[in-house]
């Protein structure tokens, strides 16, 4: 009796007109959630004072966010057969992402990772269930889904007695190293069978929430602020400057199609993870938005420097992660050279007297230097 489930044969990696499904973006929309707290909490410390702090919070908390969703959109790339039990399990990992969320401000606080990581584990046990499956249905890729599966469960282990025994820091490293070697030896057996297409799209769509999130959270900030009458004039340039970034970073990860990246195992890897660092830097870029406006209404006691890097630093990690994954390969030296410079300059504009127009003009400046780039089709593998 199969009880109406499907056998989880993988996917055709060719299949034509390969789209996200509703409980992909469904997924994607739970998680939000989770990095809308994330970024937060981040806004918290940078308004305190307590930026380096924070950031390091932050950057752990994001990691356990980025990759419990990226494990999932890998999986259902190559898996995805929409029976009721896979519903089922996806919905616990989205109780699983919650709860996460749940524990993000504490974690962030400096309060404990308790509620983080069961929330977090929750996520990944779930994920075992699916290898699990895929591992009785297909033979020939049984060995990768239990190596999958075994990985999986020996670091979530590992996780419970970190958060048990001593969170510190070098341990969590150590064993978010260890999660990223999982797929590293998995797919040493043999590669699963990803849609290149339905991953560029999966990641393309997430960097679209994270972005609206931004323009959300920020918005929301400086509606808040309006109350105070004689700070107009300064928040509505803000929330143009805001807009104009926001625009800026769409149109850079926009500039190119990404697939092609994503087809060769090595190059996949370099692609999946070092979205790390762009996804992150999406996220924090709202919490830079709310410190500003918080400058404008001295709701904090930071430098205009400090707090002005706290917007532009997120914003230049973003257009360098994207130049460096997406946009690299396909542009003359000379041009990446000027896209890595005008990031720099982008960094460095929390030092211009009216920062947030100073990082504006220079993202124009960007788009225009990418946008003007002759596209070239070889891209390495």
């Amino acid at each position: 009796m199969n009880l109406g489930l499907r056998a989880m044969r993988p996917r055709d990696p060719d299949e034509p007109h390969r789209a996200a499904s509703p409980l992909e973006l469904f997924f994607d929309l739970v998680f939000v959630v989770a990095v809308s707290l994330s970024s937060a909490a981040l806004h918290h410390s940078e308004s305190g004072g307590h930026i380096g702090a924070g950031v390091g919070s932050y950057l752990l908390v994001f990691f356990g966010i980025w990759w419990a969703w990226m494990n999932f959109t890998w999986f259902a790339s190559a898996f995805d057969v929409d029976d009721w039990l896979y519903r089922v399990t996806t919905l616990v990992q989205m109780a699983g992402a919650l709860v996460l969320a749940a524990g993000t401000p504490s974690a962030m606080a400096g309060e404990g990772y308790g509620v983080l990581v069961a929330g977090y584990v929750v996520m990944r046990l779930a994920m075992v269930t699916q290898w699990l499956r895929a591992a009785r249905s297909h033979p020939e890729l049984r060995v990768t889904a239990l190596r999958y599966a075994g990985g999986i469960v020996v670091v979530q282990l590992l996780w419970i007695a970190w958060v048990l025994v001593d969170p510190h820091p070098v341990g969590f490293v150590v064993l978010a190293l260890a999660e990223l070697a999982v797929p590293v030896v998995a797919e040493r057996a043999r590669t699963t069978p990803w849609h290149p297409h339905h991953i560029a799209e999966r990641y393309s769509l997430f960097t679209l929430i994270l972005l609206g999130e931004s323009v959300l959270a920020s918005t929301t900030a400086v509606v808040d602020a309006l109350s105070s009458a004689e700070h107009l004039g300064p928040l509505l340039l803000l929330s143009a400057c805001g807009l104009v970034l926001a625009a800026g970073m769409w149109w850079v990860y926009f500039a190119r199609d990404q697939h092609e990246h994503l087809r060769a195992m090595p190059r996949a890897l370099v692609h999946g993870y070092g979205h790390y660092l762009v996804f992150a830097a999406a996220g924090a870029f709202s919490a830079g938005i709310e410190v500003a406006v918080d400058v404008d209404t001295t709701a904090t006691g930071l430098s205009a420097a400090a707090a002005g890097a706290t917007l532009t630093v997120p914003v230049a990690l973003f257009v360098l992660g994207v130049w460096a994954l997406a946009l690299r390969p396909t542009f003359t030296a000379g041009r990446s050279a000027a896209v890595v410079v005008l990031a720099g300059l982008l960094g460095l504009s929390a030092f211009a007297p009216f920062t947030p127009v100073v990082a504006a003009v220079v993202m124009v400046a960007v788009v225009v230097t990418v946008e003007t780039a002759p596209a070239r089709n070889t891209v390495a593998a």
